[in-house]
């Protein structure tokens, strides 16, 4: 057991070892150092080669855990194939094609009885009422995301999908942040391979990040990095971006206030590219916050309040990211932002 501080000195100390907020003034923007000769297009390029080299199994992640509910199937898009999702009676995560086999209904919406769907149109039980012919799609629910494994050139399926490091969900706040864009899942991944930017293009959200060049290397890099609250505090930390697959990359705080805490970014490709039309990704971003404080024990019990407010700053971070994302995929395809090559 901690002793209680002996004097104001020892207070200082503890309240300082209790609150991870600190006074870092936040440079003025004529002060913000440029980064480019940092963020060496060579270097992003042989790290994301290194990443889009890992096998995802066929594994993509189709929609929030919270998206896909009790008694009710919803449809997405992945791959350019319509896929419904639904929970089997234990709650299981099921899945199988969009279209009913019957007259082609959209499976979205319908009811779920007993690990079965009944289409909206006719009340065709899919799979019971079609054996051998209307055939699932493996499906897993690893409690944040819910996952398809579809055929997937270049990939061996694998029984699960990989997962980073997580910290107890029943101890953590998470929130799922989701939104479409018009580029190739490899070009958000490409986004956040970037960590030089965070402080440059971002300056209402980071500070004072640098890249620790001999803790990292072409499969981890190593930053330190303050996340800004206002012009004058902010909360330091140390973190870590690794990549598990070829479309998941995830920022883990390895020192400094939430250690363990996670920010997972899934890409999935809804719509291959074609001579007609651009590529098409839906971005899932994952973030699993934890600490041992209790404040922040006593914090989740307001989650319902802070979701909202974490989904805003990813929002935020993702209209600038997008820009980023969308246009290096333009550079590289031909397609301009009015749609035409």
């Amino acid at each position: 057991m901690r002793r209680p501080p002996r004097n104001r000195a020892e207070l200082r100390a503890e309240i300082a070892r209790r609150n991870p907020i600190r006074r870092v003034p936040q440079p003025p923007e004529e002060q913000i150092r440029s980064t480019w000769r940092q963020a060496a297009v060579p270097r992003i390029e042989r790290m994301l080669a290194r990443a889009l080299a890992q096998d995802a199994g066929g594994w993509h992640v189709a929609a929030a855990s919270t998206d896909v509910v009790a008694g009710r199937s919803t449809v997405r898009t992945i791959l350019g194939r319509e896929i419904a999702l639904w929970r089997g009676a234990d709650g299981s995560a099921l899945a199988g094609p969009g279209a009913c086999p019957h007259m082609g209904a959209l499976l979205e919406n319908c009811h779920t009885d007993d690990g079965d769907m009944l289409c909206r149109w006719h009340g065709l039980r899919l799979p019971s009422e079609w054996p051998g012919e209307w055939l699932t799609y493996p499906a897993h629910d690893d409690g944040v995301l819910f996952w398809v494994r579809l055929p997937s050139d270049g990939e061996t399926p694998s029984a699960a999908p990989v997962l980073p490091a997580r910290a107890p969900l029943d101890e953590a706040l998470v929130a799922v942040y989701t939104r479409e864009a018009r580029c190739e899942t490899s070009d958000v991944i490409a986004n956040r391979l970037d960590p030089w930017h965070g402080a440059w293009f971002h300056p209402y959200a980071f500070s004072h990040l640098v890249v620790d060049e001999d803790a990292s290397d072409d499969d981890c890099l190593v930053t330190d990095v303050t996340f800004r609250l206002n012009h004058t505090y902010g909360v330091p930390v140390r973190a870590a971006f690794t990549c598990a697959d070829s479309r998941t990359i995830t920022m883990t705080i390895i020192d400094g206030e939430g250690v363990g805490s996670t920010v997972e970014t899934h890409a999935t490709c809804v719509q291959p590219a074609s001579a007609e039309q651009p590529a098409r990704s839906v971005i899932h971003e994952a973030t699993i916050a934890h600490s041992e404080r209790p404040g922040f024990r006593a914090a989740r019990a307001f989650a319902p309040l802070i979701r909202p407010l974490v989904l805003r700053t990813q929002g935020q971070l993702w209209v600038d990211d997008l820009e980023y994302a969308e246009r290096r995929y333009e550079l590289r395809s031909g397609f301009a932002r009015d749609g035409q090559s």
